[in-house]
């Protein structure tokens, strides 16, 4: 963006930018930046109009994880079974895959059920992808590759890294975030939502309650997954951060605090 106005020092206030007050909501804006304009903004009522119309079309492109999704046309599924099919007959790499498989115990997988559990959360298009890429991954496994040098049979230790990224340990920084993080469902070192959903009712929130937005974060050095709500005020949410090893009666929020106006 080459909008003059959104430099601090440069001209800032009514007329806004549109691209500025974006750029704000969005938290794309360094966290000093964003400290001096939220003021500002909040004390004027074209701009607040502005960010209540973004927070609101953020929110209805967030509901549409909710809406039906229609199963994948017979057609597009019949093409795939028939290409897998045809690649397994011909494929040596994959005849070898499955006599070896035979000789070892794998768990039964409900592939019924994990359909379903795919089709409600990401739709058929999204379908397409995932079996495309699981047919290119299962091709990968079984083709031989360079052998690394040996360790002596000792497996060595991955490098670890942040589960997300660094806040503070009172949250401070976490506000610069929160813009990327509305409608983003990731769990993280959690996982899954049930085992956020036992985090949240162990620090005595309702369970219920949709978030926002769910994503990673690293809060002074320990993992977790941070947790956006609404709190029905304009322009203003409630933050929770809980630890990676939050769960039943071991709530481990690491911060939690409002942000936005007051």
């Amino acid at each position: 963006m080459t909008d003059e106005s959104r430099g601090i020092g440069g001209t800032v206030g009514p007329p806004w930018s549109v691209d500025v007050l974006a750029d704000l909501h969005a938290g794309v804006l360094d966290e000093r930046e964003a400290a001096e304009l939220w003021p500002l903004v909040n004390a004027d009522p074209e701009a607040l109009a502005i960010i209540e119309a973004l927070e609101a079309t953020t929110a209805d492109l967030a509901e549409l994880a909710n809406e039906p999704v229609a199963p994948m046309p017979a057609e597009y599924a019949a093409r795939l079974d028939a290409a897998l099919a045809a690649e397994m007959r011909v494929s040596p790499a994959f005849q070898g895959a499955s006599e070896r498989q035979q000789e070892q115990v794998a768990p039964v997988v409900d592939l019924a059920a994990a359909r379903r559990r795919r089709n409600k959360r990401i739709g058929w298009g999204a379908g397409i992808a995932t079996v495309a890429a699981a047919a290119i991954a299962a091709v990968a496994i079984v083709v031989p590759t360079t052998q690394e040098p040996s360790t002596g049979g000792v497996a060595q230790p991955a490098p670890s890294a942040p589960a997300g990224p660094s806040v503070g340990g009172d949250g401070g920084g976490a506000e610069a975030l929160v813009g990327k993080a509305i409608g983003v469902r990731d769990f993280g070192p959690l996982k899954t939502e049930e085992r956020l959903d036992a985090c949240v009712a162990a620090a005595g929130m309702d369970a219920d309650v949709r978030p926002e937005g769910i994503r990673p974060v690293n809060v002074a050095g320990k993992d977790g997954v941070m947790v956006i709500y609404t709190t029905g005020k304009l322009a203003q949410f409630r933050i929770v951060a809980f630890g990676a090893d939050c769960g039943p009666g071991n709530p481990a929020v690491l911060f939690d605090k409002i942000i936005g106006a007051k």
